[in-house]
């Protein structure tokens, strides 16, 4: 069982010991703290005008996220402050819902990709984008030193609900690159697996809202029980691609808990690959509006490549979906994200969003008349191998990344985050996991056994210096 205490937030596994899990008292010690840092940022106390701080708290379909969102919602209000409650919604929903309620913060209450003994709170400023690490640090410091003080009976907040799935939606169509008549022209069929979780519910409206009249559901019930592991990785993915190919739907998606991630399927039951969703949906966006992109230094050189074909600038920032949009900002990029598929588009908002994604790809697919496979092709071929290794307690990773830079010094290192070694053919980017108790070693190459092998290279020396 885990509790990771983190910049981005607090996460871990339901249940168990106080201060080694996520349990109902770490929950209140952490909303508390945040409520605190969101009433110490302004004399003014809310930008609405509003007496008391609003916060919008938005969660996933995971069995844990009622009695979590209830903890959540009794303490905001025990702290005074006001609620907007969106009940289920998904993470790129509730950062909307921020901004249009012009509210000082949003938490969101997802595990993302991770198993259903998880659940975690993610932290928003007044913007509906994720705290900097400086905030991050703050709350951290105010949790642990339990620096908040309730309020009394005459000062609490109130709960207001409200739904804005419909407001989202209309959004993304309201885009100038999404065109609902070419995809509706299109007559396509799509097959989505949405995991019992709130994909279930965003994507077929969604979908039908743009004019597609077939969907082939799999795991569409919001109940949380996961049908198979989460993550949308082709490992998981194996009744989408029989569906996709068995219904010959035109394409399959897939997405996460919270619908941040969105993964591909060709019409033949082939992932597009996640690394690829983002690079589709940014050739896209760049031939109607040329600019800059970012991506993390975990992503593929494919989209630098792809942004540079277009005449435009390509940046990396370090992992996490905050560095990616300050990059964006400083560079005024107008596409970028992370390969996990994970789709960042500043027309509509500063944040991850799979019905964004879908809504341009398919956009793309209908205009230029080509299959997701053909589309697949026509990008620069590289294979990402994503490995990990386990941490135990007393691993000293500052010291293993110093290692590996002094080995391998005599190629191009970037240490923003973690270390990563650039080869003329290839890279491998190691990193402690924010959110899991683990490092990350990613790895790319013009092969699958060239990234695989640069990767297993990297663990063995991880193990020797542990």
């Amino acid at each position: 069982m885990t509790l990771i205490k983190s910049i981005s937030g607090i996460r871990g596994t339901i249940g168990g010991i106080v201060t080694e899990n996520l349990t109902p008292l770490d929950i209140v010690k952490f909303t508390a703290a945040y409520a605190a840092f969101i009433k110490n940022l302004t004399t003014e106390r809310c930008l609405s005008g509003k007496k008391n701080p609003c916060i919008v708290v938005g969660r996933d379909a995971r069995i844990s996220g009622e009695m979590v969102h209830r903890i959540i919602t009794g303490t905001l209000i025990g702290m005074g402050c006001d609620v907007t409650d969106i009940g289920m919604a998904t993470t790129p929903t509730t950062e909307i819902a921020v901004e249009k309620e012009n509210a000082s913060g949003g938490i969101i209450i997802t595990a993302s990709h991770n198993p259903k003994q998880w659940n975690a709170l993610k932290l928003l400023n007044s913007s509906g984008e994720f705290l900097s690490a400086a905030e991050g640090e703050e709350i951290l410091s105010i949790a642990e030193s339990e620096d908040f003080l309730f309020s009394p009976v005459d000062e609490l907040g109130k709960v207001t609900q409200k739904q804005y799935l419909h407001e989202h939606i209309q959004q993304v169509l309201s885009l100038d690159l999404v065109d609902k008549k070419a995809i509706e022209a299109a007559n396509f069929r799509v097959a989505i697996d949405c995991v019992n979780s709130v994909g279930g519910i965003a994507i077929p409206e969604l979908l039908y809202a743009l004019g597609v009249k077939e969907i082939f559901k799999l795991h569409c019930a919001p109940h949380g029980n996961f049908s198979h592991n989460p993550e949308p990785l082709p490992q998981h993915l194996t009744e989408l691609a029989s569906l996709t190919r068995s219904s010959k739907a035109s394409v399959g998606f897939a997405v996460d808990p919270d619908v941040d991630r969105l993964a591909i399927y060709c019409e033949n039951g082939e992932p597009f690959g996640e690394e690829y969703t983002l690079v589709a949906v940014s050739d896209y966006v760049l031939q109607h509006t040329p600019g800059n992109t970012v991506s993390n230094l975990s992503s593929s050189r494919a989209l630098r490549d792809v942004t540079r074909a277009r005449n435009g600038e390509y940046n990396a920032a370090a992992v996490g979906e905050v560095n990616v949009v300050t990059k964006m900002k400083e560079t005024n990029a107008v596409i970028g994200g992370e390969g996990n598929g994970g789709v960042i588009y500043p027309a509509l908002h500063y944040g991850r969003d799979a019905l964004a994604g879908i809504a341009l790809f398919l956009t793309y697919l209908a205009k230029s008349g080509k299959t997701p496979s053909e589309l697949r092709k026509s990008y620069p071929v590289y294979f990402m191998a994503k490995q990990k290794v386990e941490l135990t307690p007393g691993i000293d990773t500052e010291m293993i990344l110093n290692k590996v830079k002094e080995i391998f010094s005599d190629q191009q290192i970037t240490d923003i985050d973690g270390v990563k070694i650039d080869f003329p053919d290839k890279w491998v980017h190691l990193r402690r996991s924010n959110t899991e108790p683990i490092i990350r070693v990613y790895s790319e190459a013009h092969s699958m056994e060239e990234a695989e092998e640069i990767g297993k290279q990297i663990i063995k020396l991880i193990q020797e210096f542990s």
